[in-house]
């Protein structure tokens, strides 16, 4: 979390409210990439201000380095920055008419110099609509974001605001802006579940790559090392990609093994020789237009043909593909593919099941999703499952965890993270205290999945929750009794005052 200002509110609040005044005439889907590029060009100015100088000092490490060799800044995974595209320069011209043509230059500049960065800035700043005193406001604000931080702890802030700002975008947007954005709720569910302390992790379907980022953060939560952990990725809609490449690159995470192409995982896999120890996905639900009828004789189906009106167990199936032999694989999908049996999808539900490969199972609430109201679930496959658990499933029905947001949206607490996670692992360590709690988990043999002809839905299994009735009839029905003579009374009261005021315009007529 970012730090707090004197007014009691974070800053990336304070930021958003700010930003989001100086929207005007811009629709949320165009002014993300004006915000989000000005947070990455100031977090790349900061970060290479601060290895200049260092290069610059001449001492310990940085004895006889040259501050204008590219190489040394390569070297330390910070991208060379030049002199006209740095943010003190930009910041100085944030007043002048044409800061939007000086901004769009400094975005071009950094790409020439920084070839990883090629066609992922956004170039929008010269456009008509975009006053450029809205835009020098803009630059201001963004001047402010570490409030007096030391430069090297500006990442952490910048990455932060970056993150909620991201999350702030996708909610205005509404639909179209869940296409790129995973809330962080379910991220870090999925992450925390999966454990991915070091290996290979993939995503085929990476959104603005909001995955990535919280796997490295995981790690460091939990004192690993984020050097041990690789990312492969692939999206196939380029202004995602992009919000993708800077939000890894604002965190120093190596993004060059994320790939984008317009064809899509299905069609052009960018990674087709991939074993992820790691495979973390939020993909579209129920896609129809996945090109399946291309694709009917591909070798990613070993469980059987996905059918073409339908890409959850395409996807499925591609997760598995990716797999190492020891790997694990979380994912969402639609809650529909946990019953469904059109076009052979219940078939091959079941070749995976007996095949072993289900781990868990997660029901989730209502309305986590901001792109859709379609209920969903969490899958956890593994190749690599516990000794003790082999012939077993373990479902989890978390549909009453979760608090709303607002009026549309919910979210999973920490403790409700936790409630889950620490569920799953001590169901699948040997050694774990796990037991069955009805209506909340229950670990069912594949023998007991087979008898329901292979259905997955937790609620099947998980039974009803126990409440304790502490129900006292005769008490009730004594406050029930005395509400209802109180009600009797208050009747006959007011029946006696509407009498009595009939009998008065009676008479007041009688007169007249």
């Amino acid at each position: 979390m970012a730090k707090k200002s004197s007014s009691n509110e974070p800053i990336e609040k304070q930021l958003w409210s700010a930003a989001d005044k100086l929207r005007k005439n811009i629709d949320a889907a165009e002014y993300k990439h004006i915000v989000l590029g000005l947070i990455f060009i100031k977090y790349i100015s900061d970060a290479f201000e601060e290895l200049h100088a260092k290069l610059q000092s001449g001492k310990g490490d940085y004895v006889d380095a040259d501050p204008q060799d590219r190489d040394e800044y390569k070297a330390e995974n910070v991208f060379f920055v030049p002199a006209d595209a740095r943010w003190s320069d930009l910041q100085s011209r944030a007043k002048q008419p044409e800061i939007g043509k000086n901004v769009d230059k400094a975005m071009d500049a950094i790409e020439k110099d920084n070839p990883s960065l090629k066609g992922v800035l956004p170039k929008v700043f010269a456009r008509a609509n975009l006053d450029p005193s809205n835009l020098g406001s803009l630059i201001d604000l963004v001047s402010n974001i570490a409030f007096g931080d030391a430069k090297a702890r500006s990442a952490d802030v910048l990455g932060h605001v970056y993150e909620y700002f991201l999350g702030e975008f996708a909610l205005a947007e509404g639909k179209q802006g869940g296409q790129f954005y995973t809330p962080k709720s379910i991220v870090q569910l999925l992450v925390q579940m999966l454990e991915p302390y070091k290996g290979r992790v993939f995503d085929p379907c990476c959104g603005s790559g909001g995955l990535f980022v919280q796997s490295e953060k995981f790690i460091e939560a939990h004192q690993g090392n984020i050097n041990d952990i690789s990312i492969y990725g692939q999206e196939s809609n380029q202004t995602t990609w992009r919000l993708a490449k800077m939000n890894l690159a604002i965190r120093g995470i190596d993004s060059s093994q994320v790939k984008w192409n317009n064809e899509g995982s299905f069609l052009n896999d960018a990674h087709k020789d991939l074993k992820a120890d790691y495979v973390i996905a939020n993909p579209p639900f129920n896609d129809s237009d996945w090109s399946g009828e291309l694709l009917r004789g591909d070798g990613r189906w070993k469980y059987g043909k996905p059918p073409t009106g339908n890409a959850n167990y395409a996807w499925i199936q591609h997760f598995l593909y990716h797999l190492s032999p020891k790997g694990q694989a979380g994912f969402v999908l639609a809650k529909g593919a946990l019953t469904s049996k059109t076009s052979g999808e219940g078939d091959i539900r079941k070749a995976l099941v007996k095949a072993r490969l289900v781990d868990c199972i997660v029901n989730l609430p209502a309305k986590l999703f901001l792109n859709t109201q379609i209920p969903a679930s969490l899958w956890f496959l593994s190749r690599n499952k516990a000794t003790n658990r082999i012939d077993e499933i373990l479902f989890i029905d978390a549909r009453n965890l979760g608090h709303l947001i607002n009026r549309r949206s919910r979210e999973l607490s920490d403790d409700d993270i936790q409630k889950i996670s620490d569920t799953y692992h001590q169901w699948r360590n040997p050694e774990g205290d796990y037991e069955d709690v009805k209506g909340f988990c229950k670990s069912a043999t594949v023998a007991e999945v087979a008898a329901l002809d292979y259905v997955l839905t937790p609620g099947r299994y998980v039974g009803l929750e126990e409440v304790v009735d502490d129900f006292d009839f005769n008490e009730r029905f004594s406050k029930l009794k005395v509400e209802f003579e109180g009600q009797l009374v208050e009747e006959k009261k007011l029946n006696k005052a509407i009498v009595k005021n009939l009998n008065k315009i009676q008479l007041s007529e009688g007169t007249i």
